[in-house]
């Protein structure tokens, strides 16, 4: 039963493309939910096709999906054809809005962020933008004019973010990832049916998956595998060669080796089992790496996304975590990895560093900035159902 005169709080959510993006996002509609936002009343605009599809409605949220695709480093043509889907896109999102009637729009990034916050825009939803890498990139950098309040996960974004409107609130890190921590070692090794004692990597190279971590570590797991026992996760798209690299490996290493395609509830777990991570710098390493306390070796991928580099570069100058590059990953692969989890002095270093950099409150703290800017939203009269409570 709802109390007389309560208000319906209607949350609009645009998050999309990768991990780095849509898990928190995820976070955050939790701790809405955990404060009182109805999870009937919050609308999810995501692009069709891309991961949102499996990560969001896994969630049990409410989701819609309108074309989109990248506008930036991509052929004329394509750029062309999917400038067209944006303009569709517009025209979708504006329809989704006027029918959901939100209070606010939080959004974190993604191919079809544009449109929909130009349809917020139009509908004079206010706008709260979560920006998890300390670079924004484009689909943020244009929707930034339009945000009444920007969260970001570390004071590094101060030189892209107009300071009267930014706050740190930090990486909200998802719930079921951060609850991992209240297993001993013991019990997450156990989990995978590893030892302690023996120390442990895990290796994984983001939502979709890393070509170039995948290769050099299979070249290296053959010498790795005598000292060390590693928890990889390849993503999709080259599983069936990981996969058969595992078969081919000798009985003896193979039992220290635990592949997999991917991680959902057990992401977390893998986190607290492991002595070091080796990764791609997508921004979830932001928030992550130092829930755990855990030292990280990055593989930023500079090519078509520089804030990967950004991203490392942060951590790297803080202590947390060393760097590496897709051109000399096959040669330097096997001697950083031994000259970091065989020296349990650094890795201190590195852990603790990586621990300072950890805000325990950060999902409960960038739902409080979307309540706030919420509460002021100009629809507040017309769109808020005010519901009286049956005698």
């Amino acid at each position: 039963m709802r109390q007389a005169g309560r208000q319906t709080m209607r949350v609009l959510i645009c998050a999309g493309g990768t991990g780095g993006g849509i898990y928190p996002a995820l976070a955050a509609a939790t701790e809405l939910q955990a404060l009182g936002v109805e999870q009937n009343d919050i609308l999810w605009i995501g692009t069709k096709g891309e991961m949102e599809e499996t990560l969001v409605t896994r969630a049990g949220l409410r989701l819609e999906t309108i074309a989109g695709g990248p506008i930036a480093g991509v052929p004329v043509a394509t750029r062309a054809r999917n400038l067209a889907k944006l303009a569709q896109g517009y025209r979708a999102a504006s329809d989704s809005i006027g029918r959901f009637r939100p209070n606010v729009m939080f959004m974190t990034g993604g191919y079809v962020a544009a449109p929909v916050s130009l349809a917020a825009r139009r509908h004079k939803v206010p706008i709260v933008i979560y920006l998890p890498d300390v670079e924004p990139g484009s689909s943020i950098r244009l929707a930034i004019p339009m945000a009444r309040r920007i969260a970001c996960t570390t004071d590094g974004s101060r030189q892209f973010v107009p300071a009267e409107k930014m706050v740190v609130t930090g990486y909200p890190v998802r719930p079921d990832i951060r609850a991992a921590g209240s297993l001993s070692k013991a019990e997450a090794l156990g989990h995978f049916d590893l030892k302690p004692g023996r120390p442990t990597l895990f290796v994984f190279g983001g939502s979709r998956g890393a070509r170039n971590i995948n290769r050099a570590l299979m070249g290296a797991l053959p010498d790795l595998l005598q000292e060390a026992q590693i928890i990889h996760v390849s993503g999709t798209l080259t599983w069936p060669e990981v996969e058969a690299n595992a078969a081919n490996l000798p009985a003896e290493l193979r039992a220290w080796y635990r592949p997999f395609p991917y991680l959902h509830e057990e992401m977390g777990t893998a986190f607290r089992a492991a002595d070091l991570t080796m990764a791609r710098a997508g921004a979830s390493m932001m928030g992550e790496c130092p829930a755990f306390g855990l030292p990280s070796i990055l593989v930023p991928l500079t090519f078509a996304w520089r804030y990967q580099k950004v991203n490392a570069d942060y951590l790297t100058e803080r202590g947390a975590a060393v760097q590496l590059v897709d051109e000399t990953l096959t040669e330097s692969l096997l001697p950083t990895v031994r000259e970091l989890l065989f020296n349990p002095e650094r890795l201190s270093r590195m852990a603790a560093a990586a621990k300072t950099l950890d805000r325990p409150n950060a999902a409960a703290d960038l739902a409080q900035v979307i309540l706030a800017e919420s509460t002021s939203s100009p629809q507040k009269n017309s769109s808020l159902a005010h519901e009286e409570a049956p005698c």
